[in-house]
């Protein structure tokens, strides 16, 4: 009984954790991108001296701030989450997940806060040139927060840089450049940067092309656009890049993300990637059922995802689940028994400390040390518990990708026909134009989803499950805070738009 109350808590606890993150993420990645892109603008006011690039400048700011603000308090919010229903995580790994976060607000937020106002309430009280900085180091302050929360999102994919110290059960830190710098913080700060240009960039064309259809602003929309879909086409082919070399570092630090977000289940050389497909959700680990109902793939291209090579071994869920001898594969089958060994052996270990008796306290130490890797795997009832759920990861995957290569496509035709000087009169590309920001939404959110689902059922990879990081709370409370908070961000969703609808209809401000 004591045990199916905790799922339901946890499961509950992580329905607030989603709930708050993907409200969060509708607000954070145009702020990432619409800084940079407000700084183009006033680069060019600055430079040419046209007040009409005042006036655009000062209109995205706006919507700018409004967004600003509402992504500040939801972040608030999530932060304080780690404390509220995810104690044990906060104190098994606090030394390091709170680092980043502590550097994110001593210097990143208070940079970007501090220069805030100079952006919003300087124009004519500062020089144009401090003006401009100011703006430069909102834009840098903002990408700089997202830096160092990525850092620690990142370690919890892949922790490096720590030791395990088994008299205080906690995780610490042993060698911060390794944290900051590891490959998949690396990859993660640049692929969610990059995604967020692209994100602001169709934010600026679905309200430019509004402006276009309605034969309002048109000058103000076309040069809105120009500086749009040039900043959004760059970012959308780094996005390419950058994604490519997440999906390589997660075949080499979670595998089962990659196999789970491909509906990999058998593992083969070379390896196919599926282009499109219908997943057969009834398909689980180790039974004979055929994991798609229909499926379009192209040969080689995971094994060139993964391996750099298009022949190259990659592992499926069975393999990652049972194990593969023959190619060297260690499943959770296997790790499992090792990781109770290493519970157990701790438990000894503190139990042996706590009497006093140093031999058995030695001999557990040098047991847990020697299982210490499969630590997490202790906590799972069964191998097939380490499996993220498919159809969630394969279609999150695949409508990102899809909707990324539509994004090149969109920039580059508004970019075209806006140097071509006829935009105004392509009413099917304006319409097409609308719906982009709402997309991109879907984009940023399949893409978070792919991240952070594929990851279950690890809050710190292979070593902490999310079933242990959880606070011992009534799951009638975190239900109840779930629908609170459901209400609560529903309000502050529905007041942006409202505001942000507002401003967009009454438009720059019109020369007197």
């Amino acid at each position: 009984m004591v045990e199916t109350i905790n799922v339901e808590m946890v499961n509950w606890a992580r329905a607030l954790f989603a709930l708050t993150a993907m409200y969060h993420w509708i607000f954070v990645p145009l702020t990432l991108g619409l800084s940079w892109i407000i700084a183009f603008y006033e680069t060019i006011y600055y430079r040419t001296g046209d007040e009409s690039w005042s006036r655009l400048t000062k209109f995205w700011m706006k919507l700018f701030g409004i967004n600003f603000a509402i992504g500040v308090a939801t972040g608030i919010i999530l932060e304080f989450e780690f404390g509220t229903n995810w104690s044990n995580y906060s104190w098994m790994v606090g030394d390091i997940f709170g680092a980043p976060l502590a550097i994110e607000g001593i210097a990143a937020f208070f940079l970007e806060s501090t220069f805030f106002a100079v952006m919003f309430f300087g124009w004519d009280r500062v020089s144009k040139k401090f003006h401009l900085v100011s703006t430069y180091m909102v834009a840098l302050g903002s990408n700089l927060s997202a830096l160092w929360i990525l850092v620690a999102n990142a370690w919890m994919q892949y922790p490096v840089g720590m030791k395990f110290n088994p008299d205080t059960a906690r995780f610490e830190m042993q060698d911060f450049m390794e944290v900051l710098l590891s490959p998949v913080a690396v990859s993660k700060f640049t692929h969610t940067t990059s995604s967020s240009f692209v994100l602001a960039s169709l934010f600026v064309i679905s309200v430019s092309a509004w402006y276009l259809l309605k034969k309002r602003h048109q000058l103000f929309a076309k040069r809105s656009i120009v500086v749009a879909a040039t900043f959004g086409l760059i970012a959308s082919l780094f996005v390419g890049f950058s994604g490519d070399e997440a999906a390589y570092e997660d075949a080499q630090h979670q595998p089962m993300k990659l196999a789970a977000f491909e509906g990999h289940f058998d593992g083969a050389d070379p390896s196919g990637l599926v282009a499109m497909g219908i997943v057969n959700t009834n398909k689980k680990p180790g039974d004979s059922l055929k994991s798609f109902h229909f499926k379009l793939k192209i040969p080689g291209v995971l094994s060139l995802l993964a391996q750099r090579s298009t022949v190259g071994y990659v592992a499926g869920i069975n393999d990652l689940v049972y194990g593969n001898e023959a190619e060297g594969i260690m499943g959770a089958k296997q790790k499992i028994p090792l990781g109770k060994i290493a519970v157990k052996s701790l438990a000894d270990y503190k139990a042996a400390q706590k009497a006093g008796d140093t031999i058995q306290a030695s001999i557990a130490l040098a047991n847990f040390r020697e299982n210490e890797a499969y630590f997490g795997y202790g906590f799972l009832e069964k191998p097939e518990d380490a499996v993220p759920p498919v159809g969630i990861m394969f279609y999150s995957f695949h409508i990102m990708v899809i909707l990324a290569g539509l994004f090149v496509t969109v920039f580059a035709a508004f970019l075209f026909f806006i140097l071509k000087g006829n935009i105004e009169q392509l009413k099917w590309l304006l319409i097409i134009g609308l719906p982009m920001f709402f997309l991109g939404i879907i984009a940023q959110e399949t893409g978070w989803a792919v991240a952070e689902v594929g990851r279950q059922p690890w809050a710190i990879q292979d070593m902490l499950p999310v079933s242990i990081a959880r606070t011992n709370l009534d799951t009638g409370t975190v239900a109840a805070t779930f629908f609170m908070f459901l209400t609560l961000f529903t309000v502050l969703l529905i007041a942006e738009v409202k505001i942000m609808l507002t401003q967009i209809k009454k438009g720059p401000e019109e020369v007197k």
